[in-house]
């Protein structure tokens, strides 16, 4: 998949944030980078044949106080890593039709979500037993 259509994939995903979601996310930006960086790699402590699919970086809102945004805030990013994402999309099918596609969508849903319950404040442990639950899709 193309670069520029993996973009319009995960833009989409990131504008259908449901409004009572989106609404109290601020500050944040969405970035597209084809892998995570060796210092990024180092620092979440991946071994060999680990990646990320997705990384927050910021002041998660339970967080700020304030004085946050007094002053010259650059925004939090929430980081999709492009290459990790498609293989984990090949992972689920080897069709690189629409179906592929399809799962590549879903893979940047569930990214986003993710990196979205890290803004709340939530940790790796609550996110994950959401995921495992099946309750980590935005609700309307």
């Amino acid at each position: 998949m193309e670069q520029d259509e993996f973009e319009a994939i995960a833009l989409s995903e990131w504008q259908s944030v449901p409004e009572r979601f989106a609404a109290l996310v601020q500050n944040v930006a969405l970035l597209i980078e084809d892998e995570p960086s060796a210092a990024l790699r180092t620092e979440e402590g991946l071994q060999e044949g680990e990646t990320l699919l997705g990384v927050y970086h910021g002041v998660p809102n339970t967080e700020r106080g304030s004085e946050y945004g007094v002053g010259g805030t650059l925004p939090d990013t929430i980081t999709l890593f492009r290459l990790p994402i498609l293989a984990e999309a090949e992972e689920l099918t080897d069709d690189h039709t629409s179906q592929f596609r399809e799962y590549v969508r879903q893979v940047i849903r569930e990214t986003i979500w993710h990196e979205v319950g890290h803004y709340f404040g939530l940790d790796e442990h609550p996110i994950n037993e959401r995921e495992r639950g099946g309750t980590n899709r935005f609700a309307s």
